[in-house]
């Protein structure tokens, strides 16, 4: 099994990381839509998605990183689309019916995100979040906000659920996308 692409965070930025990391658990409660890639489970505030949307073959773009599939033309935005497997390093996923893209509304930005399924919107409470826990600092965890901990229910196992912080991913590591000069070239994904 492939494991996300990790970078080196600073020692410098170590105190405001671990900073970060114990404030936002508390607030971290909230609605989160719950997606899959490969067989872990992960939650994006539900107040970023615009809406979900079958996935169909983006326009590539020249040059652009392998994890920006292309653009998609959304009743005239075109919009960036980011497979999120990609982005994580895993292993290349196989787009079938379960596929779809998420469409983001980050602030002036829109992007879509593709994953291998969504698994549906989560309520969590304050005490279900618990703080990414300290890895070496050979580990950029800085995209996650925390860790939820959901009980099953019947014949449904517990499940972890790993919160991102979706635009502090997709402005990490490598060519970030949010608030980047290369896609306001485009001037369509600005509203």
């Amino acid at each position: 099994m492939n494991s996300i692409e990790m970078t080196i965070v600073p020692d410098r930025e170590r105190p405001r990381v671990a900073a970060r990391r114990a404030a936002e658990p508390a607030s971290a409660a909230g609605e989160y839509l719950s997606f899959r890639l490969g067989i872990e489970e992960y939650g994006i505030d539900i107040m970023c998605v615009q809406e979900i949307r079958s996935y169909g073959a983006p326009t590539r773009i020249a040059n652009a990183p392998d994890f920006v599939k292309g653009v998609i033309d959304l009743r005239g935005v075109i919009v960036p689309i980011v497979d999120l497997r990609l982005k994580f390093g895993l292993e290349d996923a196989s787009y079938d019916t379960l596929t779809v893209v998420v469409i983001l509304n980050l602030g002036r930005q829109v992007f879509g995100v593709v994953v291998d399924a969504v698994s549906g919107v989560v309520q969590l409470m304050s005490e279900q979040v618990r703080p990414v826990p300290e890895f070496s600092q050979m580990v950029d965890d800085s995209f996650l906000r925390g860790i939820a901990s959901i009980a099953g229910r019947e014949s449904q196992p517990d499940r972890m659920l790993m919160l991102v912080d979706i635009e502090r991913l997709l402005s990490s590591s490598g060519p970030g996308l949010v608030g980047s000069s290369c896609w306001r070239s485009f001037r369509c994904i600005e509203r």
